[in-house]
């Protein structure tokens, strides 16, 4: 068979699942199951329209947070640290270990550090001159 490498800039969300699948089928030959599943938590307005929130899924029992974004308007209120909660919760119903996420040193580090949240990894020059740190929180 004839292959090649292409390099495109332009992948689709098809070119992502060709690409995953074969790891997927490996590590469920291989590994325990993964239970993936979405989660969100939405923060709306009056009119129900989304402004903000927190997006993560479930898998290997840990949720991991892809996206914690409260409007600026809105922040140092308490929400974030309401939403973070709230999805800790979750992760305890579904009898997770813990959750884990990662933050710029430009973002929120030590708003997760007061949550309680641990590093076990970080990135120098992620940006350039910056930090990319990565986050965990064991449940008890």
């Amino acid at each position: 068979m004839h292959y090649e490498i292409v390099v495109s800039e332009k992948a689709t969300q098809e070119d992502l699942a060709a690409i995953t699948a074969p790891l997927l089928e490996y590590n469920l030959q291989h590994g325990p199951p993964p239970n993936f599943e979405p989660f969100a938590l939405l923060l709306q307005d009056a009119n129900g329209e989304t402004v903000g929130g927190l997006w993560g899924r479930f898998a290997y029992d840990w949720l991991f947070v892809d996206y914690l974004a409260v409007p600026t308007e809105l922040r140092r209120g308490g929400i974030g640290r309401t939403l973070m909660i709230k999805a800790e919760r979750a992760a305890i119903d579904r009898n997770c270990v813990g959750l884990w996420l990662d933050t710029f040193s430009f973002q929120a580090l030590p708003f997760y550090e007061k949550l309680g949240y641990q590093q076990f990894g970080k990135l120098d020059d992620y940006p350039r001159g910056g930090s990319r740190y990565f986050l965990q929180k064991r449940f008890a």
